[in-house]
């Protein structure tokens, strides 16, 4: 029997970058929040990932970026804790993209070892691969190995854990190897209303809400979940609502979809807005929301 290895992997990059999209992909399931807008990803979030006797342990972290907002300088400081507490970074980067956020993120001197994932290499041509390969070369003594990958080619999984596994320590599993996650339930509930936000409403409100699962009443075969969506100015709350209540109707039903997914139960949801002024520039209230 092969000897347990358990670790923990920083999955680092720009915002944008796939990192949520690369996790859900590597689990099998719909945990990690995904959305074509930036800086969807707030909090630092475990995903548990098991492959032959090694327990892969990836953070989730907020894309690295620079802001004067409060609330984005609490992000950037998950994600510098990430770096320093795991013991391997993942570092993504869209093939179509430049190199300047990786040269961004040495800059920053990781003090930990790191691996660069090469994501979406579908869009590309294997000469054009090879040509983005090179373009690392005066780079090679940075980092571990550079894996390029396309989730959408299922062969690809293996590959990815195969190599990670190379770089994790000996050492007993951290958690239940049937766990997923370590996030509460409630937690990924509030993900999936926040991910419905972004996808139903644009400009500035996403970012400027913030979602709190006031209960949750379980029950044999139906669960009900009562949330409260903030904002933070009132004409934010009319967006959430539009016309005839139907935008926050169309946000609780994709949120109850992928909660009746993720459980096999059904779900009832009752969502409440509420304005809270100025929420993201108060570092008392971020505190209360563990950021």
């Amino acid at each position: 029997m092969s000897e347990e290895k358990a670790g923990f992997i920083a999955v680092i990059g720009k915002p944008n970058a796939g990192k949520s999209s690369l996790l859900n992909w590597l689990l099998d399931e719909k945990i990690a929040m995904v959305s074509k807008k930036a800086n969807a990803t707030r909090k630092r979030a475990n995903i548990i990932v098991m492959h032959e006797s090694t327990q892969f342990i990836f953070i989730d972290t907020p894309g690295i970026h620079e802001s004067e907002r409060l609330l984005n300088k609490f992000m950037l400081e998950e994600t510098m804790r990430a770096m320093e507490d795991a013991d391997l970074i993942l570092f993504l980067l869209p093939v179509t993209d430049s190199l300047q956020s990786y040269k961004d993120f040495l800059s920053k001197k990781p003090k930990i070892p790191h691996v660069v994932l090469l994501t979406k290499c579908d869009k590309i041509t294997n000469k054009q691969l090879l040509k983005k390969l090179s373009e690392f070369e005066p780079y090679k003594s940075n980092f571990k190995t550079l894996i390029p990958i396309s989730i959408k080619h299922k062969s690809a999984k293996n590959y990815l854990l195969n190599e990670l596994q190379k770089f994790m320590p000996k050492h007993p599993y951290f958690y239940d190897p049937e766990l997923i996650s370590t996030q509460m339930m409630r937690e990924i509930y509030a993900e999936y209303i926040r991910e419905a936000v972004f996808e139903f409403v644009s400009d500035e409100v996403p970012y400027s809400s913030y979602v709190v699962i006031d209960r949750i009443e379980e029950g044999e075969k139906l669960d009900k979940i009562y949330a409260t969506i903030m904002v933070e100015k009132e004409n934010q709350k009319n967006i959430l609502i539009g016309q005839d209540g139907k935008t926050i109707k169309k946000i609780g039903i994709y949120a109850r979809q992928l909660m009746e997914k993720l459980t096999n139960k059904q779900i009832f949801i009752k969502i409440f807005i509420n304005c809270n002024k100025n929420w993201t520039k108060n570092e008392k209230i971020l505190i209360n929301f563990d950021f």
